[in-house]
């Protein structure tokens, strides 16, 4: 699996944990971004990610800023994303299981490194479940 990685200055530090993280499990990683903490703005990141999760660059994506807010908002302006921001392991699970979120928002300023990477394996190893499901995800690619 390929992952594609990006944040804003924000979100710069917990992007290079999780970087790290998710390398130490074997899983390929494409970081879009940024790669220092001077200041950027977050929606050119959620796009760039969200591009190459639409592109077949990467498999899924994760983004981060400080709250996971906006940039979970720029993902989202990409059409076929589904960018959940998720603070907790369940919303994680949630995402994936009914959603089939193809992309994780994270808060840098809210999360603990530890917390994140739990949400992470999580959303990873989460499948959808299709089913009933299926259509409101169909709906939603409609928009």
């Amino acid at each position: 699996m390929k992952i594609a990685l990006a944040s804003d200055h924000g979100g710069f530090e917990l992007k290079d944990k999780v970087k790290n993280y998710l390398q130490k499990k074997g899983i390929d990683v494409l970081d879009l971004g940024c790669h220092t903490e001077e200041p950027v703005y977050y929606p050119d990141f959620g796009k760039a990610c969200g591009e190459a999760v639409m592109n077949g660059e990467a498999e899924r994506g994760i983004v981060i800023c400080g709250t996971g807010i906006g940039i979970a908002i720029a993902a989202n302006k990409i059409k076929g994303v589904r960018c959940a921001l998720c603070t907790n392991q369940y919303m994680a699970e949630m995402s994936r299981k009914y959603n089939d979120a193809n992309m994780l928002a994270l808060g840098a300023k809210v999360l603990i490194s530890e917390i994140a990477f739990g949400i992470v394996d999580t959303w990873l190893d989460t499948e959808f479940e299709g089913g009933r499901h299926q259509h409101s995800v169909d709906l939603l690619n409609c928009l």
